[in-house]
């Protein structure tokens, strides 16, 4: 019993040390299925869709999802302190517990002294130092004094793993909330290039583009080394980075593959890029072994009818347009390159993805100012046409 104690105790201790190694420390991907990490994520995800979808309104169950990141991080410290004083827990257990506890003096019961184990290990973990049980051995004495060199070095990775998680995650939605105003809310590749049709846009766009290169590398490094953040949504409920990527792939899927007279090889860098940002995180989850996405039936986000749509409306923005008929094969088959794997996250992450157009509005703040702007413009138009002084107007 003691033996087995001991080993139990040493599973719970390097399985936490390993863990937090992996994902504190190590800054690549872990291999291997059995990560703690993983299993914790994988395992508390499933129950707590669940219960969000139970929720009618979008709202609320947005609002729930938004919860389970942050919860998530708490939990998983949690675990690794429960598993930790647990484990050194077993191990005084396994020397038989040679510990003076003033409270037990009358009970001698194996459930007793293992109390008093965890006692002895939660005080020793976070170095609390009551005194109020005293061990009698050296080697007891041995493993509180590491314990609590454990215990320290627990909280400095904690102290340092936050602040890590949420600059990564504050350098993310910067550039997710940028889109706004370039490709809408929730973001499509049709919009972004209406808004970019104006003289010089182009050159504007592969700036842009540019810009979100670095960006998916940068999801590509911190979200495969923390993967916690791929659940942590945005503040708006119409944004996600998720389908921000996606919508920039939709981008430099078109530039690639349809729209004649632009440069694509920024499109290209920018394509490979965010492809290999999102293939990666869906290998994390394994979102695309999974029985449940394999039962699925296949989804088209841009069958033919919605093609020829796509074509007409970026044509009213005087975008040329590849005509010949094998325009909708080539975007079709770049599309085949990265849609599957981000089906399959958003049905994983509960995260819509972007529609190819989307319908105009009419009152959106985008409206609203180019509206404003090309009314002045008319008015300065007629003034010259006039030949009237802007003075006597």
């Amino acid at each position: 019993m003691h033996v087995a104690a001991f080993i139990g105790g040493l599973f719970c201790i390097l399985g936490v040390a390993l863990d937090a190694f992996q994902t504190i420390i190590l800054p690549r991907r872990p291999t291997g299925r059995f990560q703690l990490t993983r299993v914790f994520l994988i395992a508390s995800w499933a129950p707590w869709v669940v219960m969000a979808e139970r929720a009618r309104n979008t709202k609320v169950r947005e609002q729930i999802y938004s919860i389970y990141g942050p919860l998530s991080l708490l939990l998983l410290l949690l675990m690794w302190a429960l598993l930790l004083i647990s484990g050194f827990a077993l191990f005084y257990f396994s020397i038989h517990s040679p510990l003076g506890d003033t409270m037990m003096l009358h009970t001698g019961s194996a459930w007793a002294q293992f109390g008093t184990d965890l006692y002895v290990s939660g005080t020793t973990l976070f170095t609390l130092g009551l005194g109020d049980v005293v061990p009698h051995s050296r080697l007891a004495r041995a493993f509180i004094i590491f314990e609590s060199g454990v215990g320290l070095g627990f909280v400095a990775l904690v102290i340092g793993y936050l602040p890590v998680l949420y600059q990564a995650f504050s350098r993310r939605e910067v550039s997710v909330a940028l889109l706004d105003s370039r490709a809408g809310s929730p973001p499509n590749a049709a919009e972004l290039l209406r808004r970019h049709s104006f003289e010089g846009g182009q050159e504007a766009l592969t700036v842009l583009l540019e810009e979100w290169e670095r960006w998916a590398a940068e999801i590509l490094e911190s979200h495969i080394s923390y993967p916690i953040l791929c659940f942590y949504r945005s503040q708006h409920d119409t944004q996600s980075w998720l389908s921000a990527l996606v919508s920039i792939l939709d981008t430099c899927a078109l530039r690639i593959s349809v729209i004649e007279g632009m440069p694509s090889r920024q499109a290209q860098l920018t394509f490979v890029m965010a492809r290999h940002a999102l293939v990666d995180i869906g290998q994390v989850f394994g979102v695309q072994q999974r029985k449940s996405w394999q039962q699925q039936a296949p989804v088209d986000r841009l069958p033919s009818k919605d093609f020829y749509h796509l074509c007409e409306a970026l044509g009213e923005n005087k975008l040329r347009l590849c005509g010949d008929p094998a325009a909708a094969k080539r975007l079709e088959t770049i599309r085949a390159l990265y849609e599957p794997h981000a089906l399959a996250l958003s049905a994983y992450l509960r995260m819509p993805l972007p529609v190819w157009v989307a319908p105009p509005k009419m009152n959106d703040q985008w409206s609203v100012l180019t509206k404003l702007r090309t009314d002045a413009e008319l008015a300065l138009k007629v003034r010259e046409d006039r030949s009237v002084p802007f003075d006597d107007v």
